[in-house]
């Protein structure tokens, strides 16, 4: 395995650099004020994204860019680091057209959008003129398992009529959010028979226009107490009508397709995870070497040099292991990564909480407060442990691969013992 990064990813990451530096950070503060209103930095956003586009940092996340499609063309391996560099600001990944969950979705697009679909959604996307999200969790089942899901979306003539509820729908109260992409049962019947590999079956995504009639925000739900401006929504649909042609791919393919989409989103969001925690350990190193407590920086204490080097090590493996997944997908598709992605989203959301935990505490009470990050990287953190799927999802998966590898080899350990 090589994971030197390429010619051109060297390049991309000097150029983002020196974009974050001159052009990111000095707005940060303009951002944060903003957002503390409740409204979105809509305008200072808009005018960083059009000098992303003319520095060329624009769509770099999608390996599959056509000749006629803005952006640039990266292999997942080479876009993990700079995804990492955007971490450090978490609302900077949109400023590049490489926020989630748009990334997912136009992943989704370029894959099985028809040409209709493509020119009213999937070209604005590239071209960051909207927004979008994905709705599919649910507040009346358990969404960690996707075949619960029970929204109806019922086939009447040339339209589909959906009824449903969702929440935690990211992005769903941007200003420039335009699509919802929803995931529902288009074969009712049939979904309420039971189990079997026909469960994988019944649901299907389509594409509703978020002013579409019926269809309400009813609130942003706030996160651990934090309430983020894109939003993180309760949605009700009620009676929504949308053409035959809105659906994505056909009907009961919608579980399928949902997880198409999955894997390189959980490489961004792994990578922009590990930036994060490299920002916390950068604060909690500054921190011990500028505080002192009974008679020595904080730094010379026994306890603080460990929660800085376990941190170290521990960013060190998770990044390792989350290039691996790149790498994989790279080589062999998204399919055959499927257990290393699971593993990497199961290290990282954990890796955040532990990282910025150790952080705040070496910070004290300021750590608590919108003084420093921490508080609200650790929110993320937190919720990155329900974000595609629980920790408790990505573990069963990795567990039942090394129980099938160890199936297929049963009998080989007896010569270990006597």
């Amino acid at each position: 395995m090589d994971f030197e990064v390429s010619e051109l990813c060297g390049v991309m990451q000097e150029c983002l650099g020196h974009f974050m530096k001159h052009h990111v950070l000095p707005a940060n503060a303009e951002w944060l004020r903003v957002a503390d209103t409740g409204a979105y930095p809509l305008a200072l956003v808009e005018r960083l994204k059009r000098q992303a586009r003319e520095e060329a940092l624009w769509n770099l996340f999608l390996p599959g860019l056509r000749e006629d499609e803005p952006g640039t063309r990266l292999s997942n391996l080479d876009y993990a680091p700079l995804a990492e560099i955007m971490g450090r600001v978490p609302w900077s990944a949109e400023v590049f057209n490489c926020s989630a969950p748009d990334t997912g979705n136009i992943e989704l697009l370029h894959l099985f959008a028809t040409p209709e679909q493509r020119e009213r959604w999937l070209l604005p996307l590239l071209e960051g003129e909207i927004r979008s999200c994905f709705a599919m969790s649910e507040p009346d089942v358990a969404s960690s398992d996707a075949t619960n899901i029970r929204t109806s979306i019922r086939r009447d003539g040339d339209h589909y009529v959906v009824n449903g509820r969702k929440w935690f729908i990211t992005g769903a109260s941007h200003p420039n959010c335009r699509l919802a992409i929803v995931m529902g049962i288009t074969d009712e019947q049939a979904a309420q028979g039971g189990q079997g590999a026909d469960r994988h079956a019944h649901h299907s995504l389509v594409l509703v226009p978020m002013d579409a009639h019926g269809l309400e925000v009813v609130r942003n739900v706030p996160i651990m107490q934090h309430r983020f401006p894109e939003g993180h929504c309760e949605l009700l649909f009620r009676d929504v009508r949308v053409p035959v042609s809105n659906l994505v791919g056909h009907e009961g393919e919608g579980f399928a397709l949902a997880q198409a989409r999955l894997g390189p989103g959980r490489v961004h969001h792994c990578m922009r995870t590990i930036g994060q925690c490299e920002l916390a350990l950068d604060l909690m190193c500054e921190r011990a070497l500028g505080r002192r407590t009974f008679g020595k920086a904080l730094g010379e204490h026994a306890n603080v040099q460990d929660w800085i080097a376990h941190s170290r090590v521990e960013i060190d493996q998770a990044r390792l292991l989350v290039l691996r997944a790149a790498w994989l997908m790279d080589r062999q598709g998204n399919a055959a990564a499927r257990v290393d992605v699971a593993a990497i989203k199961l290290v990282a959301a954990q890796l955040q909480t532990r990282v910025v935990d150790r952080a705040m505490q070496v910070f004290g009470a300021m750590g608590l407060t919108p003084d420093t990050p921490l508080a609200w990287l650790w929110t993320w953190g937190r919720a990155m442990r329900f974000l595609d799927g629980p920790d408790e999802v990505h573990l069963r998966t990795v567990a039942r691969h090394e129980l099938a590898r160890a199936r297929e080899h049963l009998g080989n350990t007896a010569v270990y013992y006597r």
